[in-house]
């Protein structure tokens, strides 16, 4: 196992021994039964646990025509497990007519003043032998100057991944075409 992996695993088990110390009290509603995650509840404050919204288009100057878009939410009730998150995201990528889609679930979210990582599981796409691979991205809210990255910039191809963890992603290298950004981060704060 190279240094890299054994780094993103040792980082996950350590989320995870937090996620598990802090318990799940916020998991369970008043009468004691489990609340579906399926809606995003917020907390007495109105506030979700973290989220990640917004659409925009990437510049390249080739001319590609590339769009992504969240709709990712993690339930204040969930707080401890940002692997209860729920939602979704697509992208596109075309160049002179030809390119592919794809549109996956959300697995986990995590995010950190104005950076998101969302991490997903292909559910379609026309891109063959996509669907089932995990994905995963990251944001950087930036107001005017927003960025993303994606964890098959190392890996080639979704199709190639294999096996990627959670809420892996890569660093947001890439710029967001101007005036077409609006990705909106709502920090984790999780209790430590």
């Amino acid at each position: 196992m190279n240094r890299r992996t054994r780094t993103v695993l040792l980082g996950s088990a350590l989320l995870l021994t937090v996620a598990a110390a802090a318990g799940s009290a916020g998991a369970a509603a008043p009468d004691g039964k489990r609340e579906s995650t399926a809606a995003s509840a917020p907390d007495e404050s109105g506030r979700e646990a973290a989220a990640l919204t917004g659409k925009a288009k990437l510049y390249r100057s080739a001319g590609d025509d590339i769009t992504f878009s969240f709709d990712a939410h993690l339930a204040a009730k969930d707080t401890a497990d940002p692997m209860r998150a729920t939602g979704t995201f697509e992208w596109s990528h075309y160049q002179n007519g030809e390119g592919a889609w794809a549109k996956a679930k959300v697995d986990c979210l995590v995010t950190g003043g104005k950076v998101a990582v969302v991490s997903g599981v292909i559910t379609d796409s026309d891109l063959p032998g996509a669907e089932g691979k995990r994905v995963g991205i990251t944001v950087h809210d930036a107001g005017r100057h927003d960025r993303l990255g994606y964890s098959w910039a190392s890996t080639g191809s979704p199709v190639e991944t294999k096996e990627l963890p959670k809420c892996v992603g890569s660093a947001p290298f890439e710029k967001v075409r101007k005036g077409t950004g609006d990705f909106t981060v709502v920090p984790w704060r999780p209790a430590l």
